[in-house]
């Protein structure tokens, strides 16, 4: 086996193995967390939603894997198109790159409520379809113009918590949504663009809620087999919090994260095993890697998307 210096990339690493989960899937899933991090730091320190900010969450979401040769942070200097082999048979072909500096600048006057101010979720659907006709990126342009929907309404305290992804809406819908998109462009078709959006913010709201409400029953159920477990239940539950807040956890980051001694750690997880809440990865001595497996299937229900 390869064990690698950085615990996260060996999880990473071990995560690949996994039957058909490539290991720049799992690097681009881990990179979209991290800009989204990233970007909901740069919010908390008092950063409006800006070029500077999407250049920065464009930096950390590409430095790494698929597109990471391909000017991460930076508006692009040459042509791109999508489909086809070149812009003459292109299925869309976007801004000149001379021009994307002022149409981004536009945008950005807009997220910022100029000429006028615009209800939340209608900025958003605008400001979605306005990012990715300019295409201002040479790549993972889709990722930011789906993450920027996230971070606006976050920044506008629609949201309390980035909990609303539309990700997985669109894509189930890709043919649909890109022929919105281009209806958008090719005739001024908005209503039928918004009322898309409508129908992908309900669907996800209404989906995210019941997710919730079943981690809590399954958060509940666990408890209370945990409860039997006499003088060892309080470690124990202070792991199983632990591992609600990050579900795939080193037997390291564990004990850092509740302050309890490894030996006591590795004890918990033993008896979160023995339980069937907890199912280790990596099957080694150290550094090793646990799923908590129900927590993460409730989270992955509805994710598998249809053959297209």
């Amino acid at each position: 086996m390869i064990v690698r210096s950085d615990p996260k990339e060996q999880a990473l690493f071990e995560l690949n193995q996994e039957p058909g989960v490539p290991l720049d899937d799992v690097r681009e899933v881990s990179n979209y967390v991290a800009a989204l991090d990233h970007g909901l730091r740069l919010l908390e320190q008092g950063l409006p939603l800006s070029l500077r900010m999407l250049r920065e969450i464009h930096g950390v979401m590409m430095r790494k894997g698929r597109g990471s040769n391909q000017a991460p942070g930076e508006f692009r200097s040459s042509q791109n198109w999508i489909g086809g082999t070149r812009p003459s048979n292109a299925v869309f072909v976007p801004t000149t790159a001379e021009d994307v500096l002022e149409c981004m600048g536009k945008l950005e006057l807009f997220l910022h409520d100029q000429p006028e101010p615009t209800p939340v979720l209608l900025k958003a659907a605008l400001a979605h379809v306005q990012f990715e006709t300019i295409h201002p990126f040479l790549d993972g342009n889709g990722r930011l113009g789906r993450l920027l929907i996230t971070m606006l309404l976050c920044e506008q305290k629609a949201l309390q918590e980035p909990m609303l992804y539309l990700s997985l809406y669109f894509k189930t819908h890709r043919q649909y949504y890109y022929e919105l998109l281009n209806n958008v462009r090719l005739t001024g078709d908005w209503e039928a663009w918004l009322d898309f959006f409508a129908e992908s913010v309900i669907f996800t709201a209404t989906q995210a809620v019941e997710t919730a409400q079943q981690l809590l029953d399954l958060s509940n159920q666990d408890r209370d087999k945990i409860s039997g477990l006499g003088r060892a239940t309080a470690s124990t539950l202070r792991v199983h919090r632990a591992l609600m807040e990050k579900p795939i956890a080193t037997s390291g980051s564990l004990v850092e994260k509740t302050g309890i001694s490894p030996a006591t750690v590795n004890k918990s997880l033993g008896y979160l095993e023995r339980l069937g809440i907890v199912r280790e990865l990596t099957a080694r001595k150290r550094n090793r890697l646990f799923s908590y497996s129900g927590y993460i299937e409730i989270m992955s229900r509805g994710t598998e998307l249809p053959d297209s």
